[in-house]
């Protein structure tokens, strides 16, 4: 049954048929041809899959991003940012990198990122004269930061397949999400310095600064808040992401005076747009994840491990180069939903606690999104730029010189990530 499901959705994925859709016929191939798969079980499978209490997170917190990022508060947010920054050596990928990170303590979605920040610093880091492509690779890899630094909507699918907590996940996601970012500016400044990128050279106006700042402050006080609230248990991530929406809202209406019914429809709608691509591939993946259970697979790739390798160190490694060549291929929220229910034996077997497991998932999927051939954010930030994807992915390299390198700390060193 296991070599079926993966043949069939190999040969759906190749014809360009959508991954939730390449899910279900798979599931589908397999139940109709085993008499020992009831078909009304699977279903009732994939409808309990989305019964989570946890999951109406995704809508709020998708909401709060096009709320705060789809008026003037993304405008100061940027605004500020490039005022402190945008003069150094690579100042305006720099600016990016800085923006996807604060943008990513309110939505926790990377093709959300890629799409608000991209289109708001693309067009200016061209007027600066800066190469396209290279806005395109900062923007791509930056955007990732975003399901790192919580809220993180893969990290909130992890703890559904895993019975992990949400809160513990999202505390151990900062220092992975905040060193990524360190890694990605350092990488901006040298490339910058080297290839001698224009920047902005005017001279730091305090008094315009401060301005900037005081105005963009409700930006920067969301992510902390939300943060604060997690780490001390004053709200579950549920409620955190309930009263994000309200924070928003009201920061946008009394604050800015820029949340109209039209701007209010348009993030209503995008955010359950969004939510439900996200739960038809959360119940396409618990049809294909309960069938590969049922047919014993996760038990059978423990037992060849434990039969093949001798150390946990090779588990490790096995795991994350499944993971990245999965992550090339597959959607991000599908490949957590698939791969979850068949390392988490796996890990248990080596002893390795769960939440650095959901965080090693998690920078592992984000480097496939700006890795070809079906990087989302890759092609979201090359379409802004216009240019060709490979002319951005020529420009990745040392953007994935340092995500290799936090994945090298959160697999092998475990106080990388907060517990």
């Amino acid at each position: 049954m296991t070599a079926l499901i993966l043949l069939v959705f190999l040969g759906a994925a190749v014809i360009a048929i959508p991954i939730a859709h390449a899910l279900l016929v798979a599931a589908m191939a397999a139940a109709a041809t085993s008499d020992r798969v009831p078909l009304d079980l699977l279903v009732q499978q994939m409808v309990a899959q989305v019964q989570s209490f946890p999951l109406i997170a995704i809508p709020f917190f998708m909401l709060t991003g096009s709320l705060m990022m789809g008026g003037k508060l993304g405008e100061a947010l940027i605004g500020v940012l490039s005022t402190l920054i945008g003069r150094f050596h690579g100042g305006p990928g720099q600016v990016g990198v800085l923006s996807s990170t604060i943008f990513g303590g309110v939505s926790g979605s990377a093709v959300a990122d890629a799409s608000a920040i991209g289109s708001l610093l693309i067009p200016w880091q061209k007027r600066l004269g800066y190469p396209p492509a290279f806005s395109a690779a900062t923007l791509a890899a930056a955007a990732t930061i975003d399901i790192l630094i919580p809220p993180s909507i893969p990290m909130i699918l992890f703890a559904l397949s895993s019975n992990t907590s949400v809160a513990a996940l999202f505390v151990a996601g900062i220092l992975p999400g905040l060193l990524m970012c360190g890694g990605f500016m350092a990488a901006c400044w040298w490339v910058g310095k080297r290839r001698n990128f224009p920047r902005d050279t005017r001279k730091l106006d305090w008094g315009i600064f401060s301005q900037q700042l005081l105005y963009a402050t409700p930006a920067l006080v969301l992510p902390v808040l939300i943060i604060v609230f997690l780490r001390f248990g004053i709200a579950t991530p549920t409620e955190v992401s309930v009263l994000s929406t309200l924070y928003a809202g009201l920061v946008s209406v009394l604050v800015y005076r820029d949340l109209g019914w039209k701007r209010l429809h348009k993030a209503v709608m995008e955010a359950g747009l969004s939510t439900g691509v996200v739960l038809l591939v959360i119940m396409a993946s618990a049809a294909i994840g309960w069938l590969l259970t049922f047919d014993r697979m996760p038990d059978g790739v423990v037992s060849w491990a434990q039969a093949n390798l001798s150390s946990g160190w090779s588990v490790i490694l096995l795991m994350n180069l499944l993971m990245l060549v999965c992550g090339m291929f597959i959607d991000l929220p599908a490949a957590v939903l698939l791969l979850t229910p068949v390392f988490v034996p796996l890990a248990n077997s080596i002893g390795m606690d769960l939440t650095q497991l959901g965080i090693m998932m998690t920078v592992n999927l984000a480097i496939g999104l700006y890795t070809p051939p079906v990087g989302t954010t890759l092609f979201i930030t090359s379409s802004l730029a216009k240019v060709k994807v490979g002319e951005t992915v020529r420009e990745l390299g040392p953007f994935y010189f340092v995500a290799f390198g936090v994945l090298l700390l959160v697999s092998y060193v475990p106080a990388a990530i907060f517990k």
